[in-house]
C-alpha cells in the first residue's frame, strides 16, 4: 500500500537516518525521497509502502512525536544577490548580523576569489516568512552595494518540490489556515495526483495553476465583482419562472405563485447572501415563503447552497450520499479516481459548500418511463404536476430532471446545456472547471445517450404542447433558459433574453 507524507526535519546529521528508523520499525519501505537542500533545507518528501493503514498511521505518529512531522503551511521566500563588502577583518561576520536577525537559512556563500571582484559575495538565502525579505534588503542597501540575481518572494519560479508547496500555500491564501490538515493531505498525495495527471496526458502544472483560478475567481465574483444574468418568464397568470445565473457555477430557478414558492437547485453557497440581497433588491416576493427546494445533483454549484434554507431538499439517494462522502464520482466508473475526490474537496472548500441539511430523498420505486428514464417521483406545484426522471449516470450518478408537461418545462441538470449562451467569463471558469476535474461527466458515452434523450422529450413536448405559447423551456443548469429550433439547436428566445443586474451597494 503506497502512502506519501511530507516531512520538515532539522538540517542536523542524523535527522533522515532517524525519519528512516522510524519508517521501518513500522514496516514502512522507502520507496522515494525528494529534498532540495539549496531551497528548503528541512522539507522532505516521503514515498512508502507500508502492510496496511494502521501501520502508516504509526508512522506519522512516530514522525509527529519527535517534530519531524509537516503540521503547518508557512510560506518559503528565495533570494540570490551579491553584495560588496569592505576588505577589513569582521565584514563577513557584521553581514552576517543581519541575516541571522532575518531568521535567513543560507543555502550558498561565494566569494569571487579569482575574478575581478575579489569583494564581491554571492549569497543565496531561503525566509520561512517571505514578508521579511523586504525589510532585510532595505536593511542591507542601506549599509552595502547590492546587486539582486534572484529575487522570488513567494517561490514560485523554484523547482517542482517547491513549486508544489508554494501551490499548498496558495490555496491557503484563498482558505485560511483552518484548511492546513487538508493541504498537508494533498501534498502527501501530489506525487499519486501527478501520476495520475500524467496518465491522462495532462500538464499538472496547467491542472494546479487552473485550481488556483479557479478559487481566485470564486473569491472575487462574490464581492465586488458579483452580478446575476436574470431571466422572468411568465408562465400564466399567476406563475412565474425567474433563472438567476451567476459568474461562475450553476443556475438557481425560481418557480413563484400566490399559493406557493419552490427552488430548484442553490448555486454556489458563496453567492447565496448576494443572492438573497438581489431578490430583496428586485422586489420579486419574500424567500422566506420558500417551501421546497429540488436538487439536480451534488455538484457544489447545484447543492452548495441549500443548507442556508430551513425548508426540505429533495434529491436522489445518490446525490445525498456523494455529498456525504465529498466524492463527485460516487457510484461510477471513476470512483477511485483521487482527481474526482480532490476536485470535489476543493470547489466544496473555495465556494463555501453548505449542502441541504433537511433532506427529503426520493423513493427508489419506479411509477413510469418517460423514453428511457425512470419515473421515481411526482410532485405539485400551485396545481401543476411534475415527474421526477432519474437520470442513467452520465454527468453524475444520482441526477434526475424535472417534467412538467402542462407548463411546458425540462430542467434537464447539467445534461443539456446551451453553451453559445454562455457569456465569455462563464465559458472561461467552465474551462477551469474542465481542467481541473478532467471530465465534466463521469461516463461520457452515457451522458451523449441522455441528451439526445432530452432533445425527444423537447420535441415531443413541443409537439403536444396546447397549454403555453412558449412550447418546451429547456432549464439547463448552466446558461440561459433555451427552446429548440427545427434543427434540434438550443436557442434563447427574444422575449426572454437574460439581463444583466448589479447589485445597488456595490
Amino acid at each position: 500500500m503506497k502512502h506519501y507524507l511530507i516531512t520538515r526535519m532539522p538540517n542536523e546529521p542524523g535527522a533522515l537516518h532517524k525519519a528512516a528508523k522510524i519508517i521501518r520499525e513500522h514496516h514502512g519501505n522507502i520507496s522515494r525521497i525528494h529534498y532540495d537542500n539549496r531551497i528548503d533545507p528541512h522539507t522532505t518528501f516521503f514515498e512508502i509502502d507500508v502492510p496496511d493503514n494502521k501501520a502508516f498511521k504509526k508512522i506519522i505518529e512516530g514522525l509527529h512525536k519527535i517534530g519531524y512531522l509537516q503540521e503547518t503551511l508557512e510560506p518559503i521566500g528565495f533570494l540570490k544577490f551579491n553584495v560588496y563588502l569592505p576588505n577589513r577583518p569582521g565584514a563577513l561576520f557584521e553581514f552576517l548580523n543581519y541575516t541571522t536577525s532575518a531568521n535567513a537559512n543560507i543555502a550558498f556563500l561565494d566569494f569571487d576569489e579569482k575574478g575581478k571582484h575579489p569583494d564581491r559575495l554571492t549569497v543565496a538565502l531561503t525566509i520561512e516568512r517571505s514578508s521579511i525579505i523586504e525589510k532585510l534588503l532595505n536593511n542591507l542597501k542601506s549599509k552595502y552595494r547590492i546587486e539582486i540575481l534572484e529575487y522570488d518572494p513567494q517561490a514560485k519560479q523554484l523547482d517542482n518540490t517547491v513549486f508544489y508547496i508554494k501551490f499548498a500555500q496558495q490555496l491557503r491564501e484563498i482558505l485560511g489556515s483552518t484548511e492546513d490538515k487538508f493541504l498537508l493531505k494533498l501534498l502527501n498525495d501530489i506525487n499519486h495526483i501527478v501520476q495520475e495527471l500524467t496518465n491522462l496526458k495532462q500538464d499538472p502544472f496547467k491542472v494546479f495553476n487552473s485550481i488556483v483560478e479557479t478559487g481566485k475567481r470564486l473569491k472575487e465574483t462574490s464581492e465586488n465583482k458579483f452580478y446575476s444574468d436574470i431571466q422572468s418568464i411568465k408562465l400564466k397568470d399567476d406563475i412565474n419562472l425567474y433563472c438567476f445565473q451567476f459568474p461562475c457555477g450553476g443556475n438557481i430557478f425560481i418557480l413563484n405563485s400566490p399559493k406557493d414558492m419552490i427552488m430548484i437547485d442553490s448555486g454556489f453557497g458563496i453567492y447565496h447572501n448576494k443572492f438573497v440581497e438581489l431578490f430583496n433588491e428586485l422586489n420579486l416576493g419574500n424567500l422566506n415563503r420558500l417551501s421546497r427546494i429540488f436538487i439536480t445533483h451534488a455538484d457544489a454549484d447545484h447543492a452548495g447552497g441549500a443548507g442556508f434554507f430551513s425548508c426540505p431538499s429533495f434529491m436522489h439517494k445518490a446525490t445525498s450520499e456523494a455529498i456525504d462522502i465529498a466524492n463527485r464520482a460516487y457510484g461510477s466508473k471513476i470512483e477511485n479516481s483521487v482527481l474526482e475526490e480532490v476536485y470535489t474537496k476543493l470547489i466544496n472548500l473555495f465556494s463555501n459548500f453548505n449542502p441541504p441539511k433537511n433532506r427529503e430523498i426520493f423513493p427508489q420505486k419506479v411509477l413510469g418511463l418517460k423514453n428511457i428514464f425512470p419515473i421515481i417521483y411526482t410532485f405539485e406545484f400551485s396545481g401543476y404536476h411534475f415527474d421526477v426522471l432519474e437520470s442513467l449516470g452520465g454527468h453524475l450518478f444520482g441526477q434526475v430532471y424535472f417534467l412538467c408537461e402542462e407548463l411546458g418545462l425540462l430542467f434537464t441538470g447539467d445534461s443539456l446545456i446551451n453553451f453559445n449562451s454562455l457569456t465569455e467569463d462563464k465559458k472561461e471558469f467552465a474551462t477551469l472547471a474542465t481542467i481541473l476535474m478532467t471530465s465534466v461527466n463521469v461516463d461520457s458515452e452515457i451522458a451523449s445517450k441522455e441528451r439526445k434523450t432530452l432533445i425527444n422529450i423537447a420535441e415531443e413536448l413541443n409537439k403536444n404542447q396546447k397549454n403555453t405559447d412558449h412550447g418546451c423551456l429547456i432549464c439547463a443548469g448552466h446558461g440561459a433558459i433555451s427552446s429548440l429550433d427545427p434543427s434540434q439547436k438550443l436557442i434563447v428566445p427574444k422575449e426572454i433574453n437574460p439581463i444583466r443586474k448589479f447589485l445597488s451597494s456595490l
